[in-house]
């Protein structure tokens, strides 16, 4: 079963709240898939806290693991459900933007 968009887009901003997380995805974004030994090298991260950092954001969608040779598992980055939350934050500012503009021209009318 696909877990619906909202779940996604959960998965995704918990993903991304960690700046370590955050920094594995910049550095597989800037040098390509990795394993998480590539990773260690690159990052002030311990090997160990990358494998738990890509463990999770493989659970989240966010990189997809690919068998390589000598049984060395790289990442490379998806970005479907990156792109699943910024249609949910794009959908939520439109939800907003309604009620905001009527309250500030409330607010501007009663002024007057």
């Amino acid at each position: 079963m696909q877990p619906d968009r909202e779940t996604v887009a959960e998965r995704v901003f918990v993903a991304l709240a960690d700046p370590s997380r955050r920094s594995v995805l910049g550095a597989l974004a800037a040098g390509g898939p990795a394993t998480a030994t590539d990773l260690a090298d690159r990052l002030p991260i311990t090997r160990q806290a990358i494998a738990k950092h890509l463990a999770l954001l493989s659970d989240a969608g966010l990189v997809i693991a690919e068998p390589g040779e000598r049984r060395r598992v790289r990442y490379r980055l998806d970005s479907a459900p990156m792109r699943v939350a910024q249609q949910f934050l794009a959908a939520m500012a439109r939800d907003w933007d309604g009620p905001l503009d009527a309250l500030r021209r409330h607010l501007d009318n009663g002024d007057r």
